[in-house]
């Protein structure tokens, strides 16, 4: 079987699943958001390893799983954490890890990476959760004749502008090619595929909220805002991208795993998606309205 059909294949099987679970909404959200923040803690720190650090791994991969199940725990009710909490017990549960170790394991980068896994993984991840119960998404709706909540057409308005921003720069970039954009860190980016995705981006939000969000979900945006969350998401998209592959190029691998069929790893798919739900969750708090009825 080929690299193409492979890749085919898997998407086939994957998109419906992970499309049916985003609408489910829940524990079921969170349960796939914990399995895909652990599996991404598990790469990043195979990538840290490989440049010469010395993570801790088995404890970061945990804390990363259990940060979208805390959140899906805290919109439940069931706990009320605080930020200085939270904070206190990742660093005596680091600190006792560390002492552990001794100094011969390198205590200061195993911190750093360690920490820098958990947040940019599971933490990231979690407001993927915390989108698809954003204030606005209250009730349940229709999309045509099937019942859905509001939250699950929320929630997929930032992950198909990752999917059009992608597209479109892929698109662009290998049509127009010109001027690369960082080469130093990612050869194969050009400016003409940049500006492909910015506009992509922008054409897809207009297209989502005026056939999909409005009717649906009963939530609109100004043109003006339709502009700026477009362009705000695809630069958030593509950021995510380049910092995922600067961590691979001082690492000196190519891909974060091989453990999706024709696409890598999980950190390969979801790279940009880390820096798009936060932006995505902060911009629609913003820039969301209610649509006139």
């Amino acid at each position: 079987m080929s690299e193409l059909t492979r890749r085919i294949a898997f998407g086939v099987v994957a998109a419906p699943l992970a499309l049916a679970i985003v609408f489910a909404g829940g524990a079921a959200l969170a349960g796939l958001l914990a399995v895909a923040s652990a599996i991404a803690a598990w790469e990043f720190y195979r990538i840290a390893r490989s440049a010469g650090h010395a993570p801790l791994s088995d404890l970061g991969c945990a804390l990363a799983g259990l940060f979208p199940l805390a959140v899906h725990a805290r919109y439940l009710g069931l706990v009320q954490p605080r930020l200085a909490y939270l904070a206190v017990v990742l660093l005596l549960v680091l600190s006792v890890s560390i002492w552990a170790r001794g100094v011969a394991g390198r205590p200061l980068g195993a911190v750093a990476t360690t920490v820098l896994g958990v947040l940019y993984t599971g933490g990231l991840l979690s407001f993927g959760y915390a989108l698809r119960y954003h204030d606005y998404a209250g009730g349940g709706t229709h999309l045509g004749n099937i019942p859905i909540a509001a939250g699950g057409v929320l929630l997929g308005l930032p992950v198909i502008l990752t999917w059009a921003t992608d597209t479109g720069a892929y698109a662009v970039g290998r049509t127009v090619g010109g001027r690369k954009l960082i080469p130093s860190v990612s050869p194969g980016k050009t400016v003409s595929g940049a500006i492909g995705g910015l506009v992509t981006s922008v054409l897809v939000t207009w297209l989502y909220v005026a056939f999909v969000l409005r009717p649906s979900a009963q939530l609109a945006m100004t043109a003006a805002g339709m502009v700026i969350f477009g362009l705000a998401i695809s630069v958030a998209a593509q950021v995510g991208d380049i910092f995922e592959s600067l961590l691979k190029r001082e690492a000196g691998v190519k891909d974060s795993s091989k453990l999706l069929p024709g696409h890598g790893g999980v950190l390969d798919r979801l790279d940009s998606l880390f820096f798009v739900l936060p932006v995505a969750h902060l911009m629609l708090g913003w820039l969301l309205l209610p649509a006139p009825r």
